[in-house]
């Protein structure tokens, strides 16, 4: 078995403080970028160690999606483009490997340069890199991206915007960026923005392109063709300039990509099983179990295939908006916890197969350990004591139920706390002081089965305790647009979290998402504490001191009871089409961004 990143890293420690005692003030140039150590694949490396370099090229491969769009710029906040586009027809100036948990090597750039305290960081572009319509990549389009997106692009990109004191030419091909914020994980960053067009948008307003002009970019798919809420399709750039380079060998080898989209999942599966899809991922358990034996797979046209990971829980769950009464009492978060039966409700849609999120960081090393906080990690909460909920210094757990549909120990316990809140049953009714009545709404996408399912079973449980939940349904641009506005009252949450946690934490939960619109605080989560730790992760020199403080910030924000968490996706469950293949040697990460369809191939029969 591959050794543990963290176990592996502390072994370079020593080499890394003897580095930044040195405190060089060059730097030298180099073909990868490691957040500690040294990347693991050297200079002269043929191919990303879980890429295929002799999968053959062709083929076309059918996806699904639920909803629709409107644009297909993805990197503006206005409207909703397909989630595919921005990872498979643009570049960035480095490309990432996910065997690592965070290394990057020159894909646009050749070279990249930063000092040992990373306060600036200066890349060289290859002479060769083309825009899709044949055009040199320049330093200009590189700034010009870098500002456009960083200023009126999507949200995602604005953070690292405001870091960066300066961004000029410093020779033909050489681009560096001077920080204004001590930030050691800014360099990679910096590495990763998407590269577009500048002359495309010469007289054109960027932000309100809509489905009939995609921004040209440099990747090896374009948009060959598309219908607004039925289908999008990509085909292989046939002069796609980076064919050769040893960190694209053996990707991006279908010669048609396409999406087709559905009114919700279920028609969707129905599509996959007729054929007109070719792969479809499948996150219940219980369905992979007993849903996947329709005559495809029992003729083997059709091919299960489970791909494990090493990466954390991430957060899936039901997100309750403290920026609205009641949810701002975290009282009343608990008790809609303790009221939440997760043992019924995993034992009835999935099975009981799938284990339970028990932290945002469960499943890695990243995640708090059970009981009182100890070491670093007290140390670093003791400071916000008083702003930190009961069981972030203590011990925490999620409340665990008999399993029966009745859960009445718990559901007396979430009495209890609704009283402390001034919560009282009046003729049936939980009603405050005031007379108002506890009633709230579930804003869900429309599609989402599964969830309206848990919300379904949920709600008789909230009955109980003389609650009223509602649910409301939306199509897909309804929905991404109150999520953007935080208008709902809860809501479906799922954030991804990588081995390498770093400034995308204060886009999911920094205080500046609490009034500032269109960020994934969706929760409104306002704590000291977090917005104290995101930085000390950033700035952390030694391995153990990156652990302590993602464990820290771990506890806070699952002590701070802003989702109820349902079970996590322990491994990657994909059904395809028998001709579509992919690498015996698996990444790190399993099946994340940069695995399917990225290393996968089409081998006739």
């Amino acid at each position: 078995m591959r050794s543990n990143f963290f176990s592996k890293i502390t072994s370079t420690l020593a080499g890394i403080t003897l580095l930044l005692s040195v405190n060089h003030a060059t730097a030298e140039s180099a073909h990868g970028i490691a957040m500690y150590g040294q990347p693991d694949l050297p200079e002269d490396f043929t191919s990303l160690p879980y890429a295929n370099p002799d999968a053959p090229k062709g083929g076309r491969v059918v996806f699904g999606n639920t909803g629709g769009f409107d644009t297909l710029n993805p990197f503006v906040q206005k409207g909703t483009a397909p989630w595919q586009l921005r990872f498979w027809g643009y570049e960035s100036l480095m490309g990432r490997s996910w065997d690592e948990p965070f290394s990057l090597y020159g894909l646009l750039a050749e070279s990249i340069e930063t000092p040992d305290d990373r306060s600036w960081v200066e890349f060289t572009l290859r002479p060769e890199a083309r825009f899709s319509d044949g055009s040199p990549v320049t330093v200009d389009d590189v700034i010009w991206s870098y500002e456009t997106l960083g200023t009126i692009g999507h949200l995602r990109y604005r953070g690292f915007w405001s870091k960066i004191e300066s961004i000029t030419q410093t020779g033909p091909r050489k681009v560096r960026i001077v920080f204004n914020t001590e930030d050691r994980e800014l360099a990679l960053i910096a590495g990763l923005r998407p590269i577009l067009k500048k002359g495309q948008w010469e007289g054109k307003d960027f932000t309100t392109s809509g489905p009939s002009e995609a921004p040209i970019g440099t990747g090896a798919y374009v948009v060959a063709a598309s219908d607004p809420g039925r289908y999008v399709s990509l085909q292989r750039d046939p002069n796609y300039w980076g064919e050769n380079l040893p960190f694209r060998k053996g990707t991006q080898n279908f010669d048609e990509m396409r999406v087709e989209f559905f009114g919700d999942q279920t028609v969707l599966f129905e599509a996959f099983k007729v054929g007109e899809l070719t792969a479809v991922r499948e996150y219940n358990a219980g369905k992979w179990d007993q849903g996947y034996n329709f005559p495809a797979v029992q003729s083997g046209d059709v091919v299960k295939s489970e791909i494990p990971h090493q990466r954390p829980s991430g957060i899936t769950g039901l997100a309750m908006n403290t920026r609205r009464a009641p949810f701002d009492d975290w009282r009343v978060r608990e008790a809609l916890l303790y009221a939440f039966n997760f043992e019924y409700i995993n034992g009835t849609v999935t099975g009981g197969t799938q284990p339970r999120i028990t932290s945002y960081y469960s499943n890695s090393a990243l995640g708090m350990n059970p009981g009182p906080a100890k070491g670093r990690v007290r140390d670093l909460l003791e400071p916000y004591a008083d702003t930190l909920l009961p069981g972030a210094l203590d011990g925490y757990s999620l409340p665990v139920s008999d399993g029966t549909e009745r859960n009445r120990k718990n559901l007396r316990t979430a009495t209890k706390l609704l009283s402390d809140a001034g919560w009282e049953v009046q003729d049936g009714v939980l009603q405050n002081s005031t007379g108002e009545a506890f009633e709230f709404s579930v804003l869900l996408r429309q599609g989402d089965g599964e969830m309206q399912t848990i919300v379904e079973m949920y709600a008789r449980s909230l009955e109980r305790l003389g609650i009223t939940v509602t649910t409301e349904t939306v199509d897909n641009a309804q929905y991404v647009a109150r999520q953007n506005d935080y208008d709902f009252d809860m809501t479906r949450y799922r954030r991804d979290l990588s081995l390498s946690p770093g400034n995308e934490q204060y886009l999911y939960w920094g205080r500046s998402g609490v009034t500032q619109t269109g960020t994934r605080n969706l929760m409104g989560v306002d704590s000291p504490a977090v917005e104290a730790l995101i930085p000390e992760m950033l700035n952390a020199f030694s391995a153990e001191h990156f652990i302590s403080a993602v464990r820290a910030l771990d506890r806070a924000l699952t002590t701070g009871r802003y989702v109820i968490p349902i079970w996590q996706f322990d491994k990657g469950r994909i059904a395809h089409a028998k001709e579509l293949q992919f690498p015996d040697r698996l990444p790190l990460y399993g099946d994340r961004l940069g695995f399917m369809p990225d290393v996968w191939w089409y081998q006739p029969n």
